[in-house]
């Protein structure tokens, strides 16, 4: 978690313009690092809810951090009534809802009129060189659906395209930026594991142990040029922070 979205929060936070009193609300939250920056902003934990999909990241974060609404829930039909929040964020989620423009018009129904919301999506791979090496490496080795399962995270790289989408759902004073960020992992295999054994069985691709330890090999010498001279693996990470009002 913090080697990729830890410092992601107070960015997400800052673009949601959350500020003391606020009434919050963070979708797919997971462990909850970004409902937590909210809370630290608001005041209050209790003027703070997190929704995730997975009971596991909601137990964790609930003993986190007790004192906010830890819910379990589906983006595509939040529990939450009309006009709830004053702001609604979402950091790395929304590649994954299953219905897009739903999940957006739920964010929306939830806001009380004038509402801000703020959401993160990783950059196009392209930009990313680092996990475009990865992938090369995962459809030489062990097949395009693995590839496809690490190239799922950046598949919302296309600012006009995300414009539209918050558009199309109903967003007003639509505005997406790119923010560079910079993810540090102590060494290639920290990485490069925690893809093979923990990502790709999400995404329903288990590789077999000769096949991680192939690839594993293989990283050392793709991933040599992201190596510091004390063996970490640094990388550049664009994300576009999307950030919305509800007329």
């Amino acid at each position: 978690m913090p080697a990729l979205f830890g410092h992601w929060a107070p960015i997400v936070v800052d673009a949601a313009a959350i500020k003391p009193g606020d009434r919050v609300l963070d979708i797919a939250c997971g462990t909850g690092v970004l409902a937590r920056e909210a809370a630290a902003r608001v005041g209050a934990a209790r003027q703070v809810a997190g929704i995730d999909l997975h009971a596991g990241m909601i137990a964790l974060a609930r003993r986190i951090a007790p004192g906010i609404d830890w819910r379990e829930g589906k983006a595509e039909a939040l529990p939450y009534q009309d006009k709830g929040f004053d702001a609604v964020v979402s950091q790395f989620g929304l590649m994954f809802f299953s219905d897009r423009d739903q999940a957006i018009r739920e964010m929306l129904r939830v806001l009380a009129p004038g509402g801000r919301c703020a959401v993160a999506v990783w950059d196009a791979i392209d930009n990313v060189p680092a996990f475009a090496d990865l992938v090369a490496l995962l459809d030489r080795s062990a097949g395009k659906a693995a590839g496809d399962a690490l190239r799922a995270p950046f598949a919302l790289g296309d600012k006009p395209a995300l414009v539209r989408l918050f558009e199309r759902a109903g967003a007003s004073a639509v505005e997406v930026a790119t923010r560079r960020g910079t993810a540090r992992f102590p060494s290639i295999r920290d990485l490069v594991e925690a893809e093979l054994r923990g990502w790709l069985p999400v995404m329903g691709v288990n590789l077999t142990e000769p096949e991680i330890s192939g690839i594993l090999a293989e990283s050392e010498a793709v991933l040599a040029p992201c190596r510091s001279s004390g063996g970490e693996l640094v990388f550049d990470i664009p994300a576009h922070i999307i950030s919305a009002r509800k007329s």
